[in-house]
This record gives C-alpha cells, structure tokens and sequence, in this order.
C-alpha cells in the first residue's frame, strides 16, 4: 500500500509522516525540503518545527516505526511454532507480505538508512542486529534438529531476509500476483534455501 498524505482532520504528526513518506517516495530524502513536506500535509513550514525539528527526525521515526514493526512480525512468527520449518515459513510469509503491502514505506525504511544522524542510524543498526540474530538463531535450531540442512546459517538467514526487503523495491500495486501470492511464492523458496524438511 503506498502511503499518502492523510486527510487534513488527522493528528498533526500523523499527517506529517504520511506527507515525508510520500515526499521520501517521490523525490528521495536529498531531494525533498521541509516545505514539501509541510505542503503536502496541509500545514505551513513553520508547524512542522512544532512537531520535528527537520525532516531527519521525520526520516528517524518512519525508519524506527518501520523497523520496530517489522521485528515484531519475525518474534512472532518465531513464538508461532515449535517447529523450525513450520516458524520459519510463516515468517518469510508474513515478512514478504509486509513489505509489498507496505512498499512504499519499506522502500524508505530499507534504502534512506543513510541519510539518518550517526546516533539514529545506530540505533536502526541494532535493531536490524536483533532481526539478524532472530533468523539467524531459528536457522541454527533448525539444522541442529536436523529440520534445515545449510553449511552456513548466518549467510543463509541473510539470503532470506535479503529476499523480502528487496520485495519493497519492486512490488507495485497492479501487478498481476498479489500480496499472498509474492508470499507464498517466497515461503517455498526460502524453505528450498535451507533443504526443509516440513512436518507432515
């Protein structure tokens, strides 16, 4: 779902970060001001410093949000199952649905990670550490109870997340496979990755 400006009944900050994502989408972090922002939520230049102080705080907490949202989907796919096979193919599910659904925002979380200050961007690091760790672990457990087969968990646990971020970068309302079709497709790619034995 691409974001957009929300209408002009809406709280100010809520307003104002659909307006930043949807400016973030169209013209890049670099290439919009604060202006742009402000116009698009409906609001005059001066009442976004009400709410933020420049458009990288904005980018901080779409990012944030983003990322703390996404983790969420990851522990509880993970807590969903005692099996590895049957956790591991929901969250690649629900990881790849996210990030179509979610396009236009997962495009600004994964790819303007540069443009956050050094103390924000470290922050969004250890976030996407616990992401690492979480797959990476539930790979591990997997080949430990003989359920995945891979000489190399945490590559492959990369491989996989890698697979649904990039989701984010191509998907677009009004291709021909859906949201649930992308995922599902992914699901069994994934567990091919990590020669899944799938409980019957």
């Amino acid at each position: 779902m691409a974001a957009q400006a929300t209408t002009a009944g809406a709280p100010a900050r809520q307003r104002l970060v659909a307006a930043a994502v949807a400016s973030f989408a169209a013209r890049g972090f670099h290439g919009t001001t604060t202006r742009d922002i402000a116009s698009a939520a409906g609001m005059s230049p001066a009442a976004l410093y009400v709410h933020y102080a420049s458009k990288e705080e904005l980018l901080h907490e779409i990012s944030r949000e983003g990322h703390e949202r996404t983790l969420r989907i990851i522990e509880a796919a993970i807590g969903s199952s005692p099996d590895p096979a049957t956790q591991l193919a929901r969250l690649v599910e629900d990881f790849v649905r996210h990030h179509a659904v979610e396009h236009t925002t997962a495009r600004i979380v994964n790819y303007e990670l540069a443009a956050l200050a050094p103390d924000h961007r470290a922050e969004i690091d250890r976030l996407r550490h616990r992401m690492d760790a979480a797959v990476r672990e539930l790979v591990e457990r997997g080949v430990a109870a003989g359920v995945f087969a891979t000489d190399d968990a945490r590559m492959s646990a990369g491989a996989v997340l890698s697979l649904g971020i990039d989701v984010a970068r191509w998907y677009h309302e009004g291709l021909t496979r859906t949201p649930d079709e992308v995922a599902a497709h992914y699901r069994e790619l994934a567990l091919r990755m990590v020669a899944a034995i799938t409980p019957c």
